[in-house]
């Protein structure tokens, strides 16, 4: 299992917790620490890749309100989900051009 989390939760107090638990720690290096360990794990590409992940759950917050009323069941939690997908999804296909 790997955990991709931004600068503000780099520590060495925190790295080791994930490691005792057998997590690695993709963590990008803050540089206010002042301690530059270059033994610490960081794959650039995959934190690159974080920020799709995070853009798509900020999508699906706009639609909380929608999905909090009906999502009593999984089933409905579910299908609201994919109702939210489409939407956002016709959106970003069908973009329409703003006029003047």
């Amino acid at each position: 299992m790997c955990i991709n989390a931004y600068a503000g939760f780099d520590s060495q107090e925190f790295r080791k917790i994930l490691s005792e638990k057998e997590i690695i720690a993709n963590i990008c290096p803050n540089k206010r620490n002042g301690q530059d360990n270059e033994d610490d794990y960081f794959d650039e590409q995959l934190y690159k890749a974080r920020y799709a992940i995070e853009r798509t759950n900020a999508w699906l917050d706009r639609f909380r309100s929608l999905l909090n009323r009906f999502d009593t069941v999984l089933s409905s939690w579910m299908a609201w989900n994919f109702v939210a997908f489409i939407v956002i999804g016709l959106k970003k296909f069908y973009k329409t051009k703003k006029s003047r």
